[in-house]
């Protein structure tokens, strides 16, 4: 059913592979996915990929105090080495602390030049420096708003099941993703488009907080993802994965014991056409959309 879409949508989504060093100089990589837009390297993906850039800046200022506290006790002459031990271990430290962070956005000479987020609907666009047509040339078309109907069988794509292994280069400042992790597999997803979701306004009352919910969940990997139909018309960018109670408790017997086990549904949000429509309009970013394709 989605073979032809798919091979459309595989032509405009590609991985962002999101990556962070930590001050104990472990590494934490992922991937999520992206779509591009227009031939001018305007993309789209869901906010929370940029969450580690966001966690880094919150944690700056006890970094700098740190390091500025750091660096006065090893200044110090007049004490002894085992004095500047102690002072050190009063110090407020967190190993957590992010030091360095990095997206990679599928080809390597391309970086986040412009960026807008409506953090409230998980929403992330930007423009990508050093975006060349050779790395895309299909864009998608954005589905009519104005006809969605319910029970439309949907498809999600983006790069699951694929383990990122990445190394920090202390010399040269940069993180480095081990051989044999690329290319990154595609993976496809179908559900049908359960109900809409209305959750709000912004904060600025200049966009309503929607989701289309499909009857799958997203998968780790999909963030940022496509979410089309069977003609490759994009309806919404996979955002999260919700677990509904199912409101029953089936008991079992785990080594002796009777243990209850809620149920749930597992079910995906992706961000509603409209607010995209919307977002990319108010940025001035052009795109395609399709035909109001009601029958009257």
């Amino acid at each position: 059913m989605f073979a032809k879409a798919y091979q459309i949508a595989s032509k405009y989504t590609f991985p962002v592979v999101v990556l962070a060093r930590y001050f104990d100089a472990s590494i934490e990589a992922g991937v999520g996915s992206f779509v591009f837009i227009n031939a001018d390297g305007w993309f789209l993906t869901a906010a929370h990929i940029f969450n580690f850039q966001q966690v880094q800046t919150t944690q700056m200022p006890d970094i700098q105090n740190y390091t500025q506290k750091h660096t006065a006790i090893v200044s110090q002459t007049e004490i002894s080495e085992e004095e500047k031990q102690r002072q050190f271990a009063e110090l407020n430290f967190n190993p957590k602390w992010i030091s360095n962070n990095s997206l990679w956005w599928g080809f390597d000479p391309l970086m986040v030049e412009q960026l807008f987020v409506l953090k409230e609907n998980d929403l992330a666009l930007g423009k990508l420096r050093n975006f060349n047509s050779s790395m895309c040339s299909t864009f998608p078309i954005f589905k009519h708003p104005a006809h969605l109907p319910h029970a439309t069988s949907l498809c999600k794509l983006g790069f699951p099941f694929h383990e990122i292994k990445a190394e920090f280069d202390t010399e040269g400042n940069n993180f480095r993703i081990q051989d044999g992790v690329l290319p990154i597999p595609r993976f496809p997803l179908e559900g049908i488009f359960t109900r809409n979701v209305d959750a709000g306004q912004s904060p600025d009352n200049r966009f309503n907080i929607k989701y289309i919910e499909t009857s799958t969940p997203g998968l780790r990997g999909q963030s940022g993802g496509p979410i089309f139909d069977i003609h490759g018309q994009l309806w919404a960018i996979q955002s999260q994965t919700v677990h509904i109670p199912l409101g029953f408790s089936p008991s079992l017997n785990v080594n002796g014991a009777m243990v209850q086990e809620n149920q749930f549904l597992n079910v995906g949000y992706g961000v509603h056409i409209d607010t995209i429509l919307k977002f990319m309009d108010a940025h001035g970013v052009a795109y395609q959309l399709g035909e109001d394709d009601r029958v009257v």
